[in-house]
């Protein structure tokens, strides 16, 4: 099973409380065989890196080459920086079709994992076919909420699951062992989440219960 920690632009997962969380992260991977993965700002990808072995995924890349492309993230620096993936598509960074094929062919050419986000079955079923790691399957409307995909819309999990060609993640309101648990009953490789640990009092502990159930 894999666990995304996306720390988006939340001011407590930025600068010196990214490399905390990070620190957490490396705690608790040494009790679980859970792959866990953080997903911070650019910025904060290479202290992370340096003072860390966790896992690192860019928020988003541009499938841009070197050159002129002022506020473009390019894929080549976050991998210098030391990331070893990328999600791309977030919904919060919304991309075509086409935009999305380019930036994990780029990705791939770098030996960059990808993780295509998804907001729907049928986004699911033609992003599998672009062989990212994984695609993840994630109602917006239910982003940062405090109902679950697993309990709001479980069908949406299993019909992607269906129609994916390659291994399906979910999010959007996971915040318990039991929400975990559920995602993997519905045959969900792994989960996103984000609010659910960055914005906690104690990430370290926020990790722990949401592996809870399937450990």
């Amino acid at each position: 099973m894999k666990l995304i920690i996306n720390l988006k632009t939340y001011k407590a997962g930025t600068n010196q409380n990214a490399l905390k969380i990070a620190k957490a992260i490396e705690k608790t991977q040494e009790k679980t065989d859970t792959e866990i993965i953080i997903s911070p700002q650019p910025t904060d990808i290479q202290k992370i890196a340096e003072e860390t072995t966790v896992p690192i995924y860019a928020q988003h890349i541009d499938p841009i080459q070197y050159g002129s492309n002022t506020g473009h993230i390019l894929p080549e620096a976050i991998k210098k920086a030391g990331a070893t993936g990328t999600l791309i598509n977030h919904s919060e960074k919304n991309l075509t079709l086409k935009q999305i094929a380019k930036a994990n062919q780029r990705a791939k050419k770098l030996d960059l994992k990808t993780i295509i986000c998804t907001n729907n079955v049928q986004t699911t079923a033609a992003a599998s076919k672009l062989n990212p790691e994984y695609v993840a399957i994630e109602p917006p409307e239910l982003i940062g909420g405090d109902i679950s995909v697993t309990t709001a819309d479980p069908e949406i999990i299993e019909k992607s699951v269906e129609k994916s060609e390659t291994p399906v993640l979910c999010g959007a309101g996971v915040s318990s062992g039991e929400d975990v648990k559920k995602a993997i009953e519905l045959g969900a490789k792994g989960i996103l989440v984000a609010s659910g640990v960055v914005k906690t009092k104690n990430p370290e502990k926020s990790i722990q219960k949401l592996l809870s159930k399937t450990q």
